[in-house]
C-alpha cells in the first residue's frame, strides 16, 4: 500500500476550494440568498453582516479547508475503492453527512426552517460531490 501524496492533496484540494467556492457563490447568488436574508432578519440579525468583507472571507477560507479534506478522503479511500469520480462522490459523503447531521439539528431547534434546510441538504450534495471529483482529478498517487 502506497502512502498518501500530500503535494497532491494539496493540489487537488485548492483545485476542490475553488470549484466550491465558485458553486456556492452562484448558488448563494442564485438559489438561497434570499432565504439566508430573510431567515436572519427572522433571528434579529444583520442581514448585511452576511455580506460583509469578513463573513466571505471566512467562506472562502472554509471551502479551501473544505476542499483539503474532501481531497484527503478521496486519497485515503482511494486504495480501497479505486480511482476515479465515484470514489470522489463517496469522499464527499463523509463530510456533507456531517454538515447535514449539525444543521438538522440546528433547523430542529429554530434556527433554519425547514424549506431551507432542505434546499440546501439538496444543493450542497451536489457542489460537494463536484468539488470533490474536480479535485480527485487531480490527485494521482505518489
Amino acid at each position: 500500500m502506497s502512502s498518501i501524496n500530500t503535494g497532491k492533496v494539496v493540489a487537488g484540494g485548492l483545485v476542490a476550494g475553488v470549484v466550491l467556492n465558485a458553486l456556492d457563490f452562484a448558488n448563494n447568488a442564485l438559489l438561497v440568498g434570499a432565504d439566508f436574508t430573510a431567515n436572519a432578519t427572522r433571528l434579529g440579525l444583520d442581514p448585511a453582516l452576511m455580506e460583509s468583507t469578513r463573513t466571505i472571507a471566512t467562506w472562502v477560507v472554509a471551502d479551501f479547508v473544505l476542499g483539503l479534506l474532501l481531497v484527503w478522503t478521496y486519497a485515503a479511500i482511494r486504495p480501497r475503492f479505486g480511482a476515479g469520480p465515484k470514489t470522489a462522490v463517496f469522499a464527499a459523503v463523509v463530510p456533507w453527512l456531517s454538515i447535514v447531521a449539525v444543521i438538522t439539528g440546528l433547523t430542529v431547534s429554530g434556527m433554519f426552517p425547514m424549506a431551507l434546510h432542505v434546499k440546501m441538504t439538496v444543493v450542497t450534495f451536489f457542489i460537494m460531490s463536484i468539488g470533490s471529483v474536480a479535485g480527485a482529478w487531480v490527485y494521482k498517487e505518489a
